[in-house]
Parts: structure tokens; sequence; C-alpha cells
């Protein structure tokens, strides 16, 4: 391995360990710092940190490897991500920051809805922190199953150790820099390792596409149409094999959005409400180019392969094999810390969202109702690293599939979160009993779709991703058991000022 890669690998993780000390020092004093930075987030640091924390190692290894394997018609999650990032940002922050201050300064989102459903407080709190706590393990999973095969492809043989595989100690490195600085520096660490991590990614999606297309072996875009069509001529087609079912479950990953805590908990953060415009814009813009960028690069990708005579046997791992053939070690190293960027933001702040729910909505509920805030900031660092550790044994086995366990995940969350989090900022007749309905339901119903095997395969024909049974469900849960509880003085209208 060339001394540039270990050089710009060295300097990446020095700067993430000391931002993780630099917010230990100014913000880990009380809860609401460790837990939310002190709900003072500049606009553009919490739209990179909310993108950052969004794409994980999915949208450097997962999207290219699903576009590089199958074709353009796999750029609709991309397109359907988009729209519903956009729409979220318009609904969901500005109402929550405002909302989550005003009840009662809550801290996480089950606090949130335990506030502003009091008569179902302690089922609210539990349930959503079960869920939270359950799904992030699986999700943080894939991100350190994306760190092993990274480890895997660019490190193969060089540095395992004893009985310890290439991808066991990518796993376990990728989890130890994340722990640290998370543990250390708390929510703010987080944050700034996501903002810094954010412009490294987007940076590494802006050259190697263009490098891929342009530079030598790569014939520019008509040479690379050329190869496609002769790969597969319906290769840049938006609608080759694609069903009326596939187009939805494509799509409708948008609807996860609503529902992630890892994203709008960011919502909660920043500075003020005039604020989350100007947010938006920011955390937009970057999603569009790097989504761009991660599409370009498996189209193109698979162009470059077929003409020089590449093997890459698992396309996920496309990024990397470019990475190693086409740049300079000190470039190599800069794109390798792009993916570690990718992969420890997500992973970061998923930890950090499972420790809040474990501290404030068990610990504090069910142990130590008079906990000091010292007490707290210790469990909550402590609740990270327990955390961390379950992810880690979950990734073992190196056969797993970054998009599968991420796909899992996310609809989890969509569909137990995602109606429960709308309607409780919109709709002032939502009852505490129909917010419960809604989030079991969601997240039963993801969960018997998966094992039923319907998202693979449903009727005999394609299968369904299980956000769409989910979301409906869900949200048909909360309506109607919310009409049929509104006699009972049971709800509690959305407060105004």
């Amino acid at each position: 391995m060339a001394i540039g890669v270990w050089i710009s690998l060295i300097l990446y993780f020095v700067l993430m360990l000391a931002i993780g000390f630099y917010a230990w020092r100014k913000s880990t004093s009380s809860s609401e710092e460790y837990m939310l930075g002190g709900r003072n987030l500049s606009p553009a640091v919490a739209a990179l940190s909310a993108g950052a924390s969004d794409m994980s190692g999915w949208l450097l290894l997962g999207l290219p490897g699903a576009l590089y394997a199958s074709g353009l018609v796999e750029a609709w999650i991309g397109i359907g991500l988009f729209v519903g990032a956009l729409v979220n940002w318009i609904v969901v922050a500005p109402r929550l920051r405002e909302q989550t201050e005003r009840y009662d300064n809550s801290l996480t989102i089950p606090e949130f809805l335990s506030n502003r459903f009091p008569s179902k407080a302690f089922a609210l709190r539990t349930v959503s922190a079960i869920i939270i706590v359950l799904f992030f393990a699986v999700y943080t999973a894939s991100g350190l199953v994306a760190g092993g095969k990274l480890f895997t492809s660019a490190f193969g043989g060089v540095i395992s150790a004893g009985s310890f595989s290439d991808y066991s100690v990518g796993v376990w490195v990728t989890l130890g820099i994340v722990l640290t600085y998370t543990v250390v520096g708390g929510f703010l660490a987080v944050s700034l390792t996501d903002f810094v991590q954010g412009c490294i990614m987007m940076l590494a999606l802006i050259i190697m596409p263009l490098v891929v297309l342009f530079g030598s072996g790569g014939g520019g875009f008509d040479q690379a149409s050329q190869t496609l069509a002769q790969v597969d001529p319906n290769f840049l087609s938006w609608t080759n094999g694609l069903s009326v079912i596939g187009f939805f479950s494509a799509v409708t990953w948008g609807l996860g959005y609503f529902g992630q805590p890892h994203i709008i908990v960011r919502f909660m953060a920043v500075r003020s409400v005039s604020e989350v415009p100007k947010a938006r814009n920011i955390g937009m813009t970057w999603m569009a180019i790097s989504l761009a960028g991660a599409i370009s690069l498996g189209v193109f990708g698979r162009a470059y392969a077929v003409r020089n005579g590449l093997d890459v046997g698992d396309p996920e791992t496309i990024f990397i094999v470019l990475a190693n053939l086409l740049f300079n070690p000190l470039i190599t190293g800069f794109l390798y810390a792009a993916l570690l960027a990718a992969i420890m933001s997500t992973i970061s702040s998923q930890l950090l969202v499972s420790s809040s729910s474990l501290t404030e909505d068990f610990y504090r509920l069910f142990l130590r109702k008079e906990a000091t805030e010292k007490e707290s900031v210790l469990v909550g660092r402590l609740s990270v690293l327990l955390v961390g550790i379950v992810a880690a044994f979950i990734a073992s086995d190196p056969n797993s599939q970054v998009l599968g366990l991420v796909s899992h995940a996310w609809a989890g969350f969509g569909a137990a979160f995602g109606p429960l989090v709308i309607l409780s900022l919109t709709w002032s007749r939502m009852s505490g009993s129909g917010a419960v309905a809604g989030l079991v339901a969601g997240a039963i119903a993801v969960i018997v779709w998966i094992l039923l095997g319907w998202n693979a395969s449903f009727l005999g024909g394609p299968g369904v991703y299980e956000i769409i049974p989910g979301f409906i469900v869900s949200w048909a849960a909360i309506y109607l058991v919310s009409l049929a509880t509104q006699t009972s003085g049971e709800y509690r209208a959305i407060q105004s000022d």
C-alpha cells in the first residue's frame, strides 16, 4: 500500500479526532449540549450534517453498485430520495424545530411525542425507543459492513492480523474511530465532522465521475454510451424492465425521510426557525450534486470497466476499484477518506440518537428519574459504546449487502415514525392512542412484509418495497384510532404561541 494513501487517511483520522476533542471542550456539559449541541447549529452545518448522516456508505457503494449492475433505471431511487428530502425540509423541519422546543424543550423524538400526547407518554417513549434502538442496530451494522468492504478491497492482505480478516479489522477500526469522537464530543462533534465529511464526499463525487469519463481510458460521453449500448441496448433507459410496482417501490424510498430520527434531529438543533429555509437550500444543493455524482459513477464506471477489461466481482466496490486504479496515492487516500466519511457520518449520528433514547427514554424514565446532567452525559456515552458493539456483531458477515440492510432499516423507521411525525406536527385532532397505534402498526407491517418475502415477490410478480404497506398501515391506524378516541378527551391540540 502506497505511503501516500496512508498519509491521507491518517490526516483524515486526526482531523476527525481533533474535532471530537474540540466539541468535548465546547458542548458536553449538559444533556441538551451533548444530545443537541445546545440547539445552536448554523444553517450550513445543520444542512450538511443532515445530508451526510443520511447518505452513508450507500451513496458511494450501494447506489453506484446498483446502477453499475442494472443500469439507469436504478436512478429512480435517487430521484425519490431527493423529492422526499425536499418535502421533509419544507413540511417537517420548521415545525419540528419550533414544537420540540415549545413542548418542554424535548431533546429526543420519543420525548417530543410523549410531551405532545401526555395521556400516552409512557407507551410512546418506551415503544419508540425500542424501535429506534432495534432498527438502528441494523442500520449502524450496514455502515460497518461498508467499512469492512472498504478495508477488504483497498487493503487486502495488508492489515489482517492473526485470526482477524481484513473485513473484521475494517469493521472494528471503523467503529473505533467513530466511537472515539462520538463518545467524547457528542452531538456537536458528530455535526461538525458531518459537515467536513459532507464536503469531502461531494468533492469525491465530482472528481471521480469526471476522471472516469474524460481521463485516460474513459473515452468521453459518446464512447461510454456506445460501450454501454453494446453491453445492453437498454442500459441507459429510465424505464427498461420497470413495472408500475417497481417504479413505486423505487420512488417511495423518499417516504422514509419523514421518520428517520438521525436526520430529523438535525432540524431540532438549527439555531432558529428563521434559518431553516437557508439550511434547506444548502442541503438540497449538496444532495443534488452528490446524487448526480453517484449515479454518474455507477453508469460511467460500468463503461470504463468494460472498455478496459476490468473484472469487478462486487458491483458495490466500483468506487474503491477505480480509486485504486486511476489516481495518485495521495488522491486515492482522499477518496478512501470520502468513503469513510460517508460511512462514519451516518454511524455516528445513529449511535448518538440510539444513545439519546437509551438515556432519556430508558435510564431516566425507569431507573434514575432524578439523574444529574453529568450522570446523564456519562450514561449517554456508555450507551453509544453498547449500541456500537452490538452493531459490530450484526455486521460480522462479510457477505452482507449494504443496500439490503439499509433498505430494511430505512423502511422500518419511515413506516413507524413517518406518518406519526407528520400528523403530530400538522393535525391537531390526533390522539395519543392514535400515535401509539400508528407507531406499532407501521413497524409490525414492515417486519411481517419482510418475513413473508413480499418485498422480493408479491402475488407472483415483482416485490413491493416494505415501506409502502408500512406507511399506509401506519397512517390509517393513526387516523382511524384518533377519530375513535377524540370524544374521550384524550388528544391534546397543537399548542400555539
